[in-house]
This record gives C-alpha cells, sequence and structure tokens, in this order.
C-alpha cells in the first residue's frame, strides 16, 4: 500500500515549502506541490498541514551496549527510543561485551539488528594496537567505518589519541573513515592528581570541566588532525568539545570533500559547567560538558561549518552507576529520543535554523560517511522521515523516558516541539505515542570510496 502526506512543510536540502509526499513501498516515489492519485489506488492519506516533514536523523555515535551489558540498555530499547525521537538510524561503538574486534563479532551485531532493532543501523569496527590487520579487512560498503571510541573505559590510556606512532602506521594502510575519541592522557592524570590532593575522593564535578581540560583536548586533536593530514586519510574526529578545537577544522571545503570532519554533540550544546551544580554526574561526560563560551563557540562553529554534524554519543548506564562520589559515577548519559527536540528548542531560541539543524543531523551525516540513498527527501530514497509538530509542548517526566536505563539528564524539561510520526524505509513506525514494532530496520549501505 502507498502512503501519502499532505501539505507538510518540508524542510531539505536548504528550503522550507509546502508539498506533498508520496511512499511506495519502502522509497519516495514522488514529491511535489499537488499529487493526484488514482481513485482506484489503495493508499493512506496522512494530514500534515502545519506539521514539518524533514528527514530521519541519522545519529553517528550511539553505544547501545549489546551485547554483554543489556542490563543497561538494548538495541531493542534504545531503538525504539532513537525512532521515537525522530532518529531513523543509528550507528553503534565497539564498546560491547565481548568487543567488537574481529569481523565475526561486527557480523554478529549485524544479526542481531537485523532481528530487533526498528531504525536503520551500522556498527563500527572496533580498532586497538592488537586488532590492526583484523581491523584493515573491514568491508567500506558495508561498515561505517572502524574506531577506538569507548574501547577502553577502564583504561582510558588505550585511546589511539595517545600513540601517534600507532597512528601514523593505521593512516597508512586504511581506506576506510577513522573516527576518534582525541583526549590527551597525560594531561589528565596531571589535572586529576591536583584535584585529588584538594578534595580527595570527593571532588566537585564542576571540576570535571578542568580534569578533562580544553589543553587536553585541544592537544590530542591537534595531533590526530596533522597526522591524518600527512596521509590524507579519511578521518572523522568525535564529540568536540572546546572552541579552541574547531577553530581547528576547514569550513572552505565543501562537506562532499572533505578528508577530515567532526561533530558537536547535543550535550555540549545545551549544558555548560554551571549546570554541574544541579546536575552533577548527570552530565558526567567524556569529553567532558565545558564553559558556557565552549557551548556558544560550538554552536557558531556548526553555523559556519567548521563542524559537520550534530550527534548525540547516547551512552546510557544504570543509574546506580551514575551516583557515588566523583570516582565512583561514571561518564556518559542517554540522548537520542530528546535530540532533536533539543536542537529544535534552540531553533525556538532563534539560535539555529529549521535548514541548519536538518542540514547538521541528516544531509551531512549522509555525505560524511557516504551513505547511500538516505538523509535527503529525494525520489527514489529510501523514506525515512519525521513528521514534527513544532507547537506541541511537553515536558520530560520518568513516565515519558523510554530508555532501559529509565532517566535523563533533561528530566522536568518542558519542550515546545513533539516528534508525532516516524516513518523508516516507509513504514509508519512510531505514531503519536503508538510503535509498530513489527517493523525493523534495514543495514546501512556506504559508498565503497570514502
Amino acid at each position: 500500500m502507498k502512503t501519502i502526506i499532505r501539505k507538510a512543510t518540508i524542510v531539505n536540502e536548504g528550503k522550507i515549502n509546502v508539498a506533498d509526499v508520496l511512499i511506495s513501498n519502502d522509497r519516495i516515489e514522488k514529491v511535489s506541490d499537488s499529487i493526484n492519485l488514482n481513485p482506484s489506488e489503495s493508499y493512506f492519506e496522512i494530514n500534515a498541514e502545519g506539521l514539518v516533514l524533514m528527514p530521519g536523523v541519522i545519529d553517528d555515535q550511539v553505544h547501545f551496549r549489546d551485547p554483554g551489558l543489556t542490563y543497561k540498555a538494548t538495541i531493542d530499547s534504545e531503538s525504539k527510543a532513537a525512532v521515537a525521537g525522530g532518529i531513523t538510524s543509528f550507528m553503534d561503538m565497539p564498546n560491547t561485551i565481548p568487543n567488537t574486534l574481529t569481523q565475526e563479532l561486527l557480523e554478529q551485531k549485524y544479526d542481531l539488528a537485523s532481528k530487533t532493532s526498528m531504525a536503520n543501523y551500522s556498527f563500527f569496527m572496533g580498532i586497538t594496537k592488537n586488532n590492526l590487520e583484523e581491523a584493515l579487512k573491514t568491508n567500506t560498503e558495508n561498515v561505517c567505518g572502524i574506531t577506538d571510541d569507548g574501547l577502553y573505559f577502564n583504561n582510558d590510556e588505550g585511546i589511539l589519541a595517545n600513540y601517534p606512532d600507532f597512528l601514523e602506521k593505521l593512516f597508512a594502510r586504511t581506506d576506510t573513515l577513522v573516527a576518534l575519541h582525541s583526549e590527551d592522557e597525560a594531561i589528565i592524570k596531571q589535572n586529576t592528581a591536583i584535584y585529588k590532593k584538594l578534595y580527595n575522593n570527593d571532588i566537585p564535578f564542576k571540576y570535571h570541566a578542568k580534569i578533562r581540560s580544553e589543553e587536553a583536548c585541544y592537544k590530542a586533536t591537534k595531533q590526530v588532525i596533522e597526522i591524518a593530514k600527512k596521509h590524507n586519510n579519511r578521518l572523522h574526529l568525535y564529540h568536540i568539545s572546546t572552541l579552541a578545537e574547531a577553530n581547528l577544522f576547514n569550513n572552505q571545503i565543501p562537506i562532499n570533500q572533505k578528508r577530515i570532519t567532526a561533530e558537536a554533540c547535543v550535550h555540549h550544546l545545551w549544558f555548560s559547567e554551571e549546570d554541574y551544580e544541579v546536575l552533577g554526574a548527570k552530565i558526567k561526560w567524556n569529553p567532558s560538558i565545558k564553559t558556557k563560551k565552549d557551548k556558544n563557540g560550538l554552536l557558531t562553529a556548526l553555523l559556519e561549518d567548521k563542524l559537520d554534524i550534530i550527534a548525540t554519543d547516547h551512552a546510557p548506564h544504570s543509574i546506580e552507576e551514575k551516583t557515588g562520589n566523583y570516582f565512583q559515577a561514571v561518564s556518559g548519559g542517554p540522548l537520542v529520543q530528546h535530540a532533536l527536540v533539543a536542537m529544535l528548542e534552540l531553533h525556538h531560541q532563534g539560535k539555529i535554523s529549521l535548514e541548519k539543524i536538518v542540514e547538521k543531523m541528516c544531509h551531512n551525516v549522509a555525505e560524511c560517511y557516504k551513505i547511500k540513498e538516505r538523509g535527503y527527501i529525494r525520489e527514489g530514497y529510501y523514506a525515512d522521515l519525521v513528521l514534527v509538530d513544532l507547537n506541541k509542548t511537553w515536558n520530560v517526566t520518568p513516565n515519558s523516558i523510554l530508555y532501559k536505563c529509565k532517566w535523563s539528564p533533561f528530566e522536568n524539561q518542558n519542550f515546545k516541539s513533539s516528534v508525532t510520526k516516524t516513518f523508516v524505509n516507509g513504514k509508519l513506525v512510531y505514531d503519536n505515542g503508538v510503535f509498530d514494532e513489527n517493523n525493523k530496520g534495514m543495514r546501512l549501505k556506504f559508498s565503497k570510496t570514502r
């Protein structure tokens, strides 16, 4: 059966216009000012007058914890939260148990997702100092990339940004996208020692921004960029958290020609170090949430195209793991359900346009990773679509939170916008709080050359 969305306010490719969209099976068949169908045809019609229609959000950085850490989250639970938040595709990190460090373990995750994910999916191949040859076997058309992100959550010294000699070897040989977390562990250790001497284990959470400091981020990011430039490698840098880092990136190259790209995450755009006083461990992330100047600077860098995409770094933990002193409370938090509405809130505040939100959360993610036939509202593309009511206010309550961990740093926040419907591959999987869990997402496909 076909679906026609009538009179939607479409935000796509830098323009806003009112039009109809016809979905046939899993694809967008037609986009036109007015679509007339044969009366004998069977179709489902949606009146979208007054609603905004945008491409489904593509989130390139999530930790859905499956397999091995399913007390925190599962692909099933978090993909459900994602589609409720307008995210139709995600890319998951390798720090599951076991870590995704072999091609066999990687394919096992894809098999699991094919049975349980409501959203489209891809999984990063993990890279460490010990599995280079295995990582280099990664199929660039079937896998989003290789990354070290999250693999050393019990040993931060392991992140590859601290091993320039290894990065030289990796960048000299790989032909796929390499995505990295960049912080300098030596600086972080020095800063930790300073504050531990002052406060013992009870370091106030506001000093997380001073421990995992601007200097630690800037030094590591600058070094990684320099190595990648030498090899003309396809590098993507996760969760840039400082204005100083953002100014390292080039905004004079079209997104589809960039060899080095970078992202900002929703929590770094929303919170600042002033919020630690109230939220404490709930906004403890690595890299840390920093100053208001950094928060505002990251948004400006996005608007100026120094930073290319907006992601979540969705990393749920049980609430018990987020309690205790500075050293006991782990870093990370859940975001996929609230990321799009948080960015729309910034739009209501006059800080970012709808067109720019769609560019950074949809179009540019597809361009960065060269995802096939997604990220745009185009005829022939997959019908991954989100309908949003910009005037339907709601409050984040414990009962409305869909994450398996059942908490959010946005609890008690009022949002002016609501996701009303989400389509994944042409199927209406979310409709005003009601899910169709019979429909599963698809494995993302990529251009061979990144």
